[in-house]
């Protein structure tokens, strides 16, 4: 069985809509796991309704610390071998849980698959399409990267609703990380690809909605996600051997002057003009 959890506080904007996507499935595998923290809008109404109607659907209402914090609540609560998340305002494309679970079947315990991210605005318009393949540690560490279609994007997988995993991996790795608020899918992410057989499918799975209100783009918008992610992958870097220490910072080094390489060959005008004047000699 495939265990959703979505973490919800005053989202009765999107919770029908989230509800009615794991409905739309059809999948006879499924759970869906509404944790709520308390809403004072008509969230809780509108998961009654819907429960009433759907067996699959299992919610609990009550305070807690957080979006981590609704998240192992809703791995405690969880029946099944597979553990997705779907934050209350994304969604899934077209039968992708039983797909899911048809290649769960022939994965060893634990497994993590990532597939690709659609990336959409407040109107629902393609921004971009996240591709994560490089799913190594040492690749997420890099924290950007330039991806196929020329963007500077993170490498690592950008939501939840594109990636599951076997429920036996928090055994390994531990449950999400209740004082973090911003970056828990990172931190998540980091400890995942180190005790779990990862796997790329370039497929589209997940739909992920950015936009001005919400927190993750309120977050980049004030200019301190970056500073939280340095914060977050130095820590993680510190927990690393020697050798892996050495290795991220020849990588990182190198990842910067690809970007500084991108960015000129795009703006060569921008170029210092001593750096212009000797290149125009050779």
């Amino acid at each position: 069985m495939i265990s959703i959890i979505t973490p919800v506080y005053n989202g009765e904007k999107f919770i029908e809509s989230c509800l009615q996507v794991v409905i739309d499935q059809n999948c006879l595998e499924v759970e869906h796991i509404i944790v709520d923290g308390g809403s004072s809008d008509k969230t809780v109404d509108i998961i009654k309704d819907k429960a009433n109607q759907y067996p699959h659907i299992r919610w609990i209402s009550e305070k807690d610390r957080g979006q981590s914090d609704a998240i192992n609540k809703g791995i405690a609560m969880a029946q099944g071998q597979i553990v997705g998340v779907l934050n209350v305002d994304d969604f899934y494309e077209i039968n992708v849980l039983n797909h899911i679970y048809e290649i769960f079947s022939t994965l060893p315990e634990p497994s993590l698959i990532v597939g690709n991210c659609n990336v959409l605005n407040q109107k629902d318009k393609l921004i971009y399409i996240n591709k994560p393949k490089r799913l190594r540690t040492i690749d997420l560490l890099l924290e950007r990267r330039i991806n196929d279609h020329g963007i500077i994007d993170a490498s690592y997988p950008v939501n939840p609703s594109a990636y599951f995993y076997h429920k036996s991996l928090h055994q390994q790795i531990g449950l999400y990380d209740v004082e973090e608020h911003y970056l828990m899918d990172i931190d998540f992410l980091l400890k995942a690809v180190c005790s779990s057989h990862v796997k790329y499918f370039n497929e589209t799975w997940g739909n992920y909605r950015y936009y001005p209100g919400t927190k993750t783009f309120d977050d980049a918008a004030r200019g301190t996600s970056l500073a939280r992610i340095k914060y977050l992958f130095d820590n993680y870097v510190k927990t690393l051997s020697l050798m892996g220490q050495w290795q991220i910072r020849l990588a990182r080094n190198f990842n910067f002057l690809l970007l500084k390489i991108f960015y000129f060959s795009k703006y060569p005008e921008r170029l210092p003009e001593v750096i212009r004047q000797r290149l125009t000699k050779i």
